[in-house]
């Protein structure tokens, strides 16, 4: 039977360089909402050597997630999730961003962990912005009610995220706590599924000269004086540390988050 990798969230940017650091006798899977860039990313892994196939997927829905991983498990045995479905403040609203970054992580784990073997890897895309925000405003009781009752977490983190004045500010705090909640269920994961075999843990990106992180440049733009070179992360260095996260070789790599932000979390101690 052959290896299956899915990547949602993989038709550019960093989910795409991560499928083309990752093994060529795998089947590499990329979804997201846009099949035309799908079917772009296809023709490029094609290009390079790898067996690719297309399919759509909606993250805040779970019933879309469902069927991304029964077509997932209908071509081979899958063996690695790569999660890099997400948007960015200047994507969504607060409860959009909730939906797709936080809800939709839930659902990937969830529906994909049900289909997979002991041996496999789930790896979810958080950010650094997981780590910008005050410790008594992080309610990991609230954090598990997306599990239980989702109306009520949409409920109480919504609320959070109305204390910014402006809008772009309280769909930047949405987005900071939903990655936050990500790394967080990436934990909670690790140690649910350990026993089955099954690795989880999230990577943390920075600032990276994608699509989505041109968008948020001039907001984000001044976290860019603490990284250790001035710069922005590239696409391509952040896919080869995805997959490298995610190869299965690295099997004591557990419920902990890798942050490859350029050293900017830690670059504010030296400022």
């Amino acid at each position: 039977m052959k290896k299956v990798c899915v990547i949602t969230g993989g038709g550019s940017g960093m989910g795409l360089a991560a499928a083309k650091y990752m093994p060529k006798d795998k089947i590499i899977i990329v979804s997201g909402r846009t099949m035309s860039k799908l079917e772009g990313a296809v023709k490029e892994l094609e290009e390079a050597g790898y067996e690719a196939f297309a399919h759509t997927c909606d993250t805040s829905d779970r019933e879309s997630v469902k069927a991304l991983a029964e077509y997932a498990a209908s071509l081979g045995e899958i063996t690695n999730v790569i999660n890099a479905a997400g948007l960015s403040p200047a994507m969504a609203d607060p409860e959009k961003l909730l939906r797709v970054n936080a809800l939709g992580t839930v659902y990937v784990n969830k529906e994909f962990s049900a289909r997979m073997n002991e041996g496999s890897v789930i790896v979810d895309v958080s950010s650094n912005s997981a780590y910008v925000l005050p410790k008594f405003m992080i309610n990991k009781k609230t954090y598990a009610l997306a599990e239980t009752n989702e109306d009520l977490f949409l409920k109480k983190s919504l609320k959070l995220c109305r204390l910014p004045k402006d809008e772009y500010n309280k769909s930047g705090f949405a987005y900071a706590l939903s990655k936050n909640f990500v790394v967080w269920y990436a934990q909670h994961c690790a140690f649910g599924y350990g026993l089955k075999g099954i690795r989880v843990c999230s990577l943390s990106p920075g600032l990276i000269a994608t699509d989505m992180g041109n968008k948020e440049a001039n907001a984000g733009g001044d976290m860019l004086q603490y990284t250790a070179e001035n710069r922005m992360g590239t696409p391509e260095e952040l896919g080869y540390a995805i997959a490298t996260v995610a190869d299965e070789r690295n099997g004591y790599l557990a419920g902990v988050d890798i942050l490859v932000d350029g050293g900017a979390t830690n670059g504010k101690n030296f400022h």
